[in-house]
Order: structure tokens, then sequence, then C-alpha cells
């Protein structure tokens, strides 16, 4: 059996360009998937809750798991490793496209993967600490990033939680994910973050 994974933290286009991606390479190989499986969770959540989880349970040795990129199994180098472990272990192939890897035991591939998923990880966390230094800076030059005082503006909300939105941002979060756990509605979290300079 050929599988396809997809996983979203972010939005619907995000979900049709990575199953693009993938139905385009098994087009340009000659490989015809069984079954793409999509769900939209956070990279932190546990492997044993998500659907990728429950695929582990039935996938069976000689079978093949094409994703769009590393990142797509988890978001930190320990947990891609450990992912990729499990189904090394049990004889299943991963193909990651973006990084050009088909890992299986005894190939190159599995020993640049932990590589090149913490360069992803630095990456993303380089991305977080110049959001937070940038709003350090505008509050250091007396940028007010909250609420005008006297404004009756809905984004009242989300003042004082420009941080909690740069760090959501940095992890890919969707808006609607991001509103949802900030309890407001997506155009108020869009307003507020490009008022204070957190979108830019």
């Amino acid at each position: 059996m050929i599988y396809g994974y997809i996983r979203v933290s972010t939005d619907k286009q995000t979900t049709e360009n990575q199953r693009f991606e993938i139905n385009n390479y098994c087009t340009k190989n000659n490989i015809k998937i069984d079954e793409i499986i999509s769900e939209t969770v956070s990279g932190t959540e546990e492997f044993e809750k998500r659907k990728l989880g429950k695929l582990f349970k039935k996938i069976k040795k000689g079978d093949v798991l094409i994703i769009s990129e590393l990142s797509r199994l988890s978001r930190t180098m320990h947990s891609v490793n450990s992912v990729l472990g499990k189904f090394e272990k049990c004889g299943i192939e991963v193909i990651a496209i973006k990084e050009c890897l088909t890992l299986k035991k005894d190939n190159i591939s599995r020993y640049l993967a932990p590589i090149i998923a913490i360069v992803g990880e630095i990456e993303r966390n380089l991305i977080s600490q110049r959001t937070k230094e940038g709003l350090a800076r505008k509050k250091s030059e007396g940028v007010k990033l909250g609420r005008p005082h006297g404004s009756k503006s809905k984004n009242k909300k989300l003042t004082g939680k420009e941080e909690i939105i740069a760090q959501m941002k940095s992890e890919n979060t969707s808006l609607r994910k991001m509103a949802k756990k900030l309890k407001v509605s997506v155009n108020t979290l869009r307003n507020f973050a490009r008022e204070n300079a957190i979108f830019s």
C-alpha cells in the first residue's frame, strides 16, 4: 500500500498545496497512491493522538508513506527522528518530496534527515526570536502596540497578547486556529496583527 500524509495547522489552501505536491510526485514517478490521510493538528500533538499514529497501527512492512516535507511529521528534530524511527523499524519507506529524501533502512537519506530536521527547527526558532526582538524594539521606541486609548475597537481583547500571537505565527498556526484559541474573529485577529506589525 502507498499512503500520502498531509498535516496542516493553516488553511485549506495549504492543504491543497500539499495534496498537489504528492499527486504531482506520484504522476511523475508512475506511482499509484492508495490513500491520502489528511488532518489539521499542531505538529506538537502527540504522535499517538494523531491520524498519523492511527495509520502507523495499520501500515505494514513494505508499505510506503509519502509526505510533502519532513516538518509534516512533526515540528521538532527530536520528534521527526522519533516518528521516522518508528516507521523504519517496521520496514516502512518514507518519501519526503521537498527534501528529495527516500528514507528506508540502510540508505544515506536516513542520515541526512536529522540534519535537515534540525535546520528547520533552528529556522523556526530564529523567526520567533526575530519577531519578539522586533516587538521589543517597537516598545523601546515608544510605539504603543495595544489598542489606542479611547478606541472602541474590538481588538481590545488582544491587547497584551502580541508575543503569544507572534509565537503562534512562527509555528505556522493558521489564523482560524489562532483566532479560536484567542476567542476572537479571524478579522479581529488579522486587523490587530497588522496594526501592531506582527504580520509584517
